[in-house]
């Protein structure tokens, strides 16, 4: 079939008004200023190395007896969670009568280099959980992990069952080895030893450039091109550069702990074959009893829907619960949709468990 022809009048008409549009824009971002994110109240209760535990100020005068602790991915920053007003998982949680507290991982340096998933799991995590025990002076906490975090709170829970009442986890990958998980397939083709040989630490920048290349036209193109269109409402504009600044915000990971991490879960995908030791302790999934809410989004291109569903097959929870968000990897916690659904989905789900 012919290619209908362009015609240049029409072409050179809409490359003027594109660059009208852009010229009156950068005088919108110029008027900016810093941009800003997170907007939940929040106080530093613990601190260790980098690490730093951070406590919510709850929404309600008598909020959820038992608090939840927000295990993040060593990926990217925290911040996610609580975006901007509106667009909060943090803040919306709080609305809904949970008390909340979060783990930022801080920007590992090259002292960090040696650390271990052991050192992440069984250390911090672990010393994270007893704080927030003792303040409540509880025996358990309600554990929430965010994508690795998430993978994360399930070996933690495997270990230390007897600390975690509730287990939430979101976007989390269990079965590293599912077919249409393209950035697994790009991981078991990495010369892991290698690349940690070479830096030391994995460099944060390049696991972002990883990540948008899973999607270039999208991700590195055509974001950039819609963008023109918003920059007559500087609202719209602060939206897409908070976002922005979270995409680029990427920390350098320990090369112990993402040598580990790269090599037992991506490449030999140990998580469901029941291989990955944290420390000297074997991690067993079906170990882990408590109640599990398991959410996944099913149009998510770094950890497909298939890749979390499978944590249903793995764990012996008699009480265990799918739940399937409609957008992607990043719109779970920060689409008007998701504002509307999983805040109340994760209270409600905690308040019959209570």
């Amino acid at each position: 079939m012919p290619q209908p022809s362009l015609d240049p009048e029409s072409v050179a008409r809409e490359m003027l008004e594109f660059n009208a549009r852009l010229a009156r824009g950068l005088g919108t971002i110029a008027q900016l200023g810093d941009v800003q994110a997170g907007v939940s109240p929040r106080s530093a209760v613990y601190r260790e190395d980098k690490v730093v535990l951070y406590h919510y100020e709850p929404r309600v005068p008598q909020p959820l007896a038992i608090p939840v602790l927000i295990c993040y991915a060593l990926v990217n920053r925290p911040y996610m969670a609580d975006l901007q007003d509106g667009r909060s998982l943090i803040q919306g949680m709080l609305k809904q009568g949970l008390d909340v507290y979060l783990i930022d991982w801080g920007y590992p340096d090259g002292g960090d280099r040696y650390l271990t998933l052991d050192d992440y799991i069984n250390g911090y995590l672990d010393r994270c959980v007893d704080v927030i025990r003792r303040r409540h002076e509880l025996a358990h906490v309600n554990l929430l992990g965010i994508c690795q975090g998430g993978t994360f709170s399930l070996c933690y829970t495997a270990l230390h069952q007897d600390k975690v009442r509730n287990l939430i986890t979101t976007v989390t990958p269990v079965d590293f080895h599912t077919p249409r998980d393209m950035l697994s397939h790009l991981a078991r083709a990495v010369d892991a030893d290698l690349l940690v040989k070479a830096f030391g630490n994995c460099p944060g920048e390049m696991l972002n450039w990883l990540f948008l290349m899973l999607k270039p036209f999208r991700l590195m193109g055509q974001k950039y091109v819609d963008f023109v269109d918003s920059l007559d409402d500087p609202e719209k504009a602060k939206n897409f550069l908070r976002m922005e600044k979270w995409i680029f915000d990427s920390p350098d990971q320990a090369g112990a702990a993402f040598l580990q991490f790269l090599r037992d879960f991506y490449q030999n995908n140990g998580l469901v074959r029941g291989t990955v030791e944290i420390g000297s302790r074997r991690v067993d999934l079906q170990a882990i009893t408590v109640p599990v809410l398991n959410i996944f989004a099913r149009d998510d291109h770094l950890v497909p829907p298939d890749a979390s569903k499978a944590l249903a097959g793995c764990v012996s929870s008699a009480d265990y619960t799918d739940l399937e968000f409609p957008g992607g990897h990043i719109g779970i916690y920060v689409s008007v949709r998701a504002q509307e659904m999983l805040p109340p989905a994760i209270a409600a789900w905690l308040a019959d468990r209570a």
